[in-house]
């Protein structure tokens, strides 16, 4: 009870420090906000209806044949092939059932014109197979219209059926009649990888969000918004905006996960360092020393060069040295509290290392470790940013705000990629600082409240 009401007047002192409280506050909205990115940024609508059926291209991958076309791959919901399916189909460029077809005439026959009005002869066939019929002027009816051969299915009975007839008739019944299609997108109708084939705007890659000239077209380009793109493309023709927000769902999740377990490690290995000392203690620090002094940057390339480079790879070789600075105040914790008289008390009542290390000591010893966690959150952002900066972090094309920080390098030209990618990095780190100063400032026992 002593400690929740110790507790209670920590985190009412914390409160009390509003810039670090407003701190706190902002950076938990905006990672709860990028949590669901997916409902925020995507090339898939979050719902659509197609002639009343329903259908959840969020969450469920569908075909082509599922919308009636003929390929078993998912579609391009944003492509023009796609919008095609649920369109009229034009009437003149369909077939008819019953198409009027006029026989051209022989180039080699004769005409009204190859005779004269004033004159009365016979026209005689010179082969061989219509040899003595003649032909007179008078059997030429010049007010006669010339005669039109219409073919139609019905004269085709004996090849065609009625069935396929019918068949035939309901599909190009159902190409004429448009369907009725309704789709709810996200406000951003981009991923972090996706590289659209079609531009309004006229330039796919490094799209700039203003209207600017180009030289090479000599034409002035609108601004890439025509196309969705709020803060313009990078130099793939990938959304800036889309890969912001998953770079910074993805640093944070990488920066709290990086710092809750080397909390974890580090209080282990430092609390049994510090709880049993002798050689134990001596032992674990020079090997702590020795694995100290080997830079984390050359592991990493090492086992890159060997393994494939992968998240989870970064995640643990990063690991191998992030619990070394909690480890190190855990281990001050434990060496100060062993010898207090309540672990002497639990000792003589026969109560194990193990649960004294847990119930007694940690509880009282996580001062430095709470204080500590949001600095550690910053390293492991910053670690992650500083590698994928140097191209050895997440591989491609996974979404990174160090690999953005790289294009806005490569293009300095490109503004609107390094500008909100730096005060996007710069914003999250100043405010984990803040929220880590009110921490050590509440937690602090020579503050009063």
């Amino acid at each position: 009870m002593a400690v929740n009401r110790d507790l209670q007047l920590k985190l009412k002192r914390f409160k009390t420090d509003r810039r670090a409280w407003f701190s706190f506050t902002a950076l938990a909205l905006l990672f709860l906000i990028s949590l669901p990115a997916e409902l925020l940024c995507n090339v898939r609508p979050l719902i659509m209806t197609v002639d009343g059926k329903w259908y959840f291209p969020i969450v469920v991958t569908y075909s082509w044949e599922d919308f009636g076309g003929n390929s078993p791959a998912e579609p391009n919901y944003k492509s023009s092939e796609f919008r095609q399916l649920f369109e009229a189909t034009d009437a003149v460029n369909e077939p008819s059932l019953t198409a009027s077809t006029e026989i051209p005439p022989d180039k080699n026959a004769l005409s009204l014109d190859d005779f004269e009005d004033e004159e009365d002869f016979l026209i005689e066939d010179t082969t061989q197979e219509f040899s003595g019929l003649a032909l007179e002027l008078d059997d030429f009816d010049e007010t006669e219209e010339p005669t039109i051969f219409i073919i139609e299915l019905s004269d085709f009975d004996e090849d065609i059926d009625s069935d396929s007839t019918t068949a035939l008739t309901k599909s190009i019944a159902s190409q004429r009649t448009k369907r009725e299609v309704w789709m709810l997108w996200p406000p951003i109708r981009y991923d972090y990888k996706y590289i659209p084939s079609e531009s309004l705007s006229g330039q796919i890659a490094l799209a700039s969000p203003a209207e600017t000239y180009s030289e090479h077209l000599e034409r002035t380009l609108p601004s890439s918004w025509i196309d969705g793109h709020y803060l313009g493309t990078d130099d793939r023709g990938r959304d800036v905006l889309a890969r912001l927000i998953y770079g910074f769902r993805i640093s944070m999740l990488f920066g709290l996960s990086l710092a809750i377990t080397g909390t974890i490690l580090g209080c282990l290995l430092g609390g049994v360092q510090g709880y049993f000392g002798g050689w134990i203690d001596l032992i674990g620090q020079r090997l702590t020393e020795v694995w100290g002094s080997m830079p984390r940057l050359y592991i990493l390339i090492i086992l890159s060069a060997l393994l494939t480079p992968s998240s989870l790879l970064l995640f643990l070789i990063l690991n191998l040295t992030a619990w070394m600075g909690i480890a190190a105040y855990i281990r001050a914790e434990f060496l100060k509290s062993r010898n207090l008289e309540y672990v002497k008390a639990a000792r003589a009542l026969g109560v194990s290392d193990f649960s004294i290390m847990r119930n007694h000591i940690l509880p009282n010893s996580l001062t430095p470790v709470i204080t500590f966690f949001p600095f550690e959150v910053t390293a492991g952002i910053l670690a992650l940013v500083s590698l994928d900066f140097l191209n050895l972090g997440v591989p491609s094309p996974a979404p990174s705000m160090g690999e953005l920080l790289a294009q806005g390098k490569t293009n300095l030209q490109a503004l609107w990629i390094l500008l909100p990618t730096f005060f996007v990095l710069t914003t999250t780190l100043t405010l984990l600082t803040f929220v880590g100063d009110g921490i050590r400032n509440a937690f602090d026992p020579k503050k009063s409240l």
